[in-house]
């Protein structure tokens, strides 16, 4: 039997559930599998590193150096991602995160301070992964359901391969060779998984009426969409560049925070606040797949984005007041950062070039806002280093999550405004 007649029936229709569930899988997988490559060395402290003797913490130059390449490679992705066809984006995706394990060889195997550079290589390798993953998911009926179940990837897979990271090293394995030995593990899911997504059918006819038509997108067409829905755009990024530095310092230093709230030597503490996280916000998000009108689902993740910047001040005043437990607290204002930050990142721009019947794809406005995001992860890192470095982890992060609040309600609003009179137009 061949793959393709598990999700189409024999006269020739998508049968939705099932593709649903075999291209949700797949790309949950891959993209799952990509994390091994990227986030297990932030869960090491690298604090006794001989040959460091700069201003910034030789941990903290390591994430830097990884987020600038990744920032870096955000920025060529908005005109790679948009341009990209069909063919070849699995070699490519599986050739990128080869590279990447590379560059985590030669940081193992190459001495302080010279091998920060090792991760800014590993950063530049893995920035595209997401566009390329997503372009099998977008543009179709169920893209806000595939979507969530991809997003639930990177919110799951970071405290998972973590965790990973830990127990390689309780048994034995060091620092440096830890990060390229959990991505070793995670080769043949992702094999496997790019396989599936290769055989995906595109979407159809009925998924173009719906969506419209997903094509690459040039120079021209680019420049003509900003100049259209520019500001709309510049509101949402904003947006997003507060919740992305929040939640990556969140991510990066989980280890320095976690120990700090008393549970630093608790290997599984990374994948118990992530799971209910992951579980809440796919099916949140995934509902929204029931709101045919374009316009009305743009307008309700604008809401969702809103709650989650209530959620993360809430849950940090509850914590403060000691109405909250440590570890439900992290729960909680790691909800709020993904209900903000995960729409931006598949659904969120989906519908919107639906909502304003503009024939492109999602990839190029995802690479405008994530080169951004980006770009305000290692501005808050580099302050929190350089302008607080006494500033306990805990108070640091509860004084930014009040900011991002205030800031991305204000900015969230003022652009539902916009989207609501630009899709009406």
């Amino acid at each position: 039997m061949k793959f393709k007649s598990i999700v189409i029936d024999p006269s020739g229709e998508v049968r939705p559930r099932l593709f649903t569930l075999v291209a949700g899988l797949a790309g949950f997988c891959a993209y799952f599998s990509m994390y091994a490559f990227r986030k297990p060395f932030a869960a090491a402290h690298y604090t006794h590193e001989a040959g460091w003797h700069f201003a910034v913490d030789y941990k903290t130059a390591l994430l830097i150096a990884q987020v600038l390449g990744y920032t870096l490679s955000k920025f060529i992705g908005i005109k790679v991602i948009a341009e990209i066809g069909r063919t070849g984006r699995a070699w490519i995706t599986i050739g990128l995160i080869s590279l990447s394990w590379v560059a985590l060889i030669l940081f193992a195997l190459v001495p302080a301070p010279w091998n920060v550079a090792c991760l800014f290589l590993n950063g530049l390798a893995l920035g595209m992964i997401w566009g390329l993953i997503f372009s099998y998911m977008e543009g179709r009926r169920v893209s806000d359901m595939l979507g969530a179940i991809l997003c639930a990837s990177f919110i799951v897979s970071s405290g998972v391969v973590k965790s990973v990271a830990v127990w390689l090293m309780n048994q034995g394995v060091t620092e440096y060779w830890m990060p390229a030995t959990t991505g070793v593990l995670f080769f043949p899911l992702l094999f496997a998984s790019m396989w599936v997504l290769e055989q995906l059918p595109p979407p159809d006819a009925a998924d173009e009426m719906a969506r419209t038509a997903r094509i690459p997108m040039s120079g021209a067409d680019r420049a003509a969409f900003l100049r259209d829905h520019g500001m709309g755009l510049v509101l949402l990024v904003l947006s997003y560049v507060f919740f992305t530095a929040m939640r990556d310092f969140r991510d990066n230093f989980a280890a320095e925070i976690w120990a700090g709230l008393g549970y630093a030597k608790d290997p599984g503490v990374f994948s118990q606040s992530e799971l209910p996280i992951g579980v809440v916000v796919l099916g949140v998000l995934g509902a929204l797949v029931v709101i045919r009108n374009n316009r009305n689902a743009l307008l309700a993740m604008h809401g969702v984005i809103v709650f989650g910047a209530a959620l993360l001040a809430a849950g940090t005043l509850a914590f403060q007041m000691h109405l909250l437990s440590p570890l439900t607290w992290m729960i909680v204002t790691g909800a709020g950062l993904y209900f903000g930050y995960t729409p931006f990142n598949a659904m969120l721009f989906d519908r919107m070039i639906a909502a304003l019947g503009r024939a492109g794809n999602a990839g190029f406005l995802i690479y405008i806002a994530d080169s951004s995001g980006y770009a305000g992860s290692v501005a808050l890192q580099l302050y929190r280093s350089l302008a607080a470095p006494k500033m306990a982890w805990i108070s640091f992060f509860m004084t930014a999550c009040y900011v991002t609040a205030a800031v991305v309600t204000a900015l969230t609003l003022l652009s539902a405004f916009f989207f609501t009179r630009e899709s009406k137009r």
